[in-house]
């Protein structure tokens, strides 16, 4: 299954969530830390797959990518 990509826009470390604006789609994902492969900061470009969520879909499997 390939993953999106995207970049994150933003992400609070205390509170443990973001958003990653997808890279083909002009769309926002929120991402909360427990689905998180590597630590992640803004602007870090990021590969991730998307599940629904209790709010609509969310970013799951979320690494960083050079």
């Amino acid at each position: 299954m390939s993953k999106n990509t995207g970049t994150v826009k933003f992400f609070n470390e205390e509170k443990g969530y973001g958003f990653i604006k997808d890279d083909n789609e002009n769309t926002d994902y929120f991402v909360h830390a427990n689905n998180l492969v590597d630590n992640i900061r803004e602007n870090d470009k990021v590969a991730y797959s998307l599940e629904e969520g209790r709010k609509g879909l969310m970013a799951v499997d979320v690494e960083i990518v050079s």
